[in-house]
């Protein structure tokens, strides 16, 4: 049989046999492509949402020789910061190392990092001018540092290890240009929406281009599958999702076709869920304020769930974590299409012992 992994007493991952249900040796990469389309595996997929980085001790040695961007734009050192969890804990699947904002600073629009904390865009979108500056056919050409990357990791990880390529919503994406990322409430973009629908239109024409051309060259790349965030899905009611975001990533999601499964992760999206289904999402990806119960009750068989340990349980004990990591599988009772993950993303202070707890549950499950 051939092996996935195991993570041992000392955080070091170490091959395991596994198997499908029907009997099938899978990989890791087999296993989170059957559960992205729905077929039945031995145990559900897992990785979690911002595990390149962020906890990791070799990551922190990492970022104490170079910047964000740096590590971002470095084609050798984005590989290395996506496949450092992967050795550490045996995922079944690698995210690529990047940030949503490479769209917008493709475009045009640049950004940093404040000395104080937080991003500040070079300018902010505000006027039909703005929008005109902003240019999707520069993605690719710009955006070559990723493709270098993406080529680099779809060659580490070989037949073992799924890839996950991703980019921001256009909605998330026009918020953030509009605000920055240290905005408490997010309004201009809302405001933009309802008083000139018509200059909200053009940015998100181009917005959705923009990300169209990204994910197009990631899945050329190689990736396995492409996870959407609509970070900030959730600040909009459900009479405005649709025409605000959720139609602007079914486009996208036709514009790729069928040739990989698509993740909608929209946070914050807990009573409106047939919006986010009526994007042709092939997995839902859901906060850790879902009712797991009810969704299983209302989303369609043929489609995906991933989700959704609070990250706080990160910041427990491995007793408590092996308590919520079985909770949540007992409530998806095997379901086929699950894939676990956080209900977000890891937070810095989470504790390497009650990742290891949580994979090692998952897969005695």
């Amino acid at each position: 049989m051939s092996e996935s992994t195991q993570v041992d007493s000392g955080g070091s991952a170490t091959p395991v046999e596994s198997s499908s249900p029907t009997g099938k040796t899978l990989s890791n990469r087999d296993r989170f492509r059957n559960a992205c389309r729905v077929i039945p595996t031995d145990y559900p997929p897992v990785w979690l949402m911002r595990q390149a980085g962020r906890v990791l001790p070799e990551y922190k040695a990492l970022k104490e020789k170079y910047s964000f961007l740096e590590l971002v734009q470095t084609p050798d050192l984005a590989a290395e910061v996506t496949l450092q969890p992967v050795r550490r804990f045996g995922f079944d699947a690698a995210i690529f190392f990047s940030d949503i904002l490479v769209v917008p600073e493709a475009m045009g629009q640049g950004y940093h990092f404040r000395e104080q904390g937080g991003i500040e865009m070079e300018f902010a979108i505000s006027s039909k001018e703005d929008v005109d500056r902003l240019t999707p056919e520069e993605v690719r050409p710009h955006l070559h540092y990723a493709d270098k990357a993406l080529t680099l990791l779809r060659s580490e990880l070989g037949e073992e290890t799924a890839l996950i390529g991703f980019a921001g919503s256009p909605w998330t994406l026009a918020n953030f240009m509009m605000e920055g990322g240290s905005s408490k409430d997010f309004k201009a973009a809302k405001v933009l929406f309802h008083t000139d629908p018509e200059l909200f239109d053009a940015l998100m024409h181009k917005l959705t281009k923009g990300v169209c051309e990204y994910l197009r060259m990631q899945i050329e790349k190689g990736v396995d599958a492409i996870q959407i965030f609509d970070s900030l899905g959730g600040l909009l009611g459900s009479e405005q999702f649709e025409a605000a975001s959720g139609k602007w990533i079914r486009r996208i999601i036709e514009n790729l076709g069928d040739e990989v499964p698509i993740i909608v992760f929209a946070r914050g999206m807990n009573t409106n869920w047939n919006a986010v289904l009526e994007t042709g999402a092939n997995i839902v990806g859901v906060d850790w304020l879902a009712d797991l119960k009810d969704l299983v009750s209302r989303i369609p068989e043929n489609v995906g769930i991933q989700g959704n340990l609070d990250p706080a349980i990160l910041l427990t004990t491995p007793e408590i974590t092996e308590r919520e990591t079985k909770r949540i599988l007992t409530t998806m009772n095997h379901r086929p299409g699950h894939i676990f993950n956080l209900g977000h993303g890891v937070i810095p202070a989470s504790k390497l012992e009650n990742i290891e707890c949580m994979i090692q549950t998952i897969r005695n499950s």
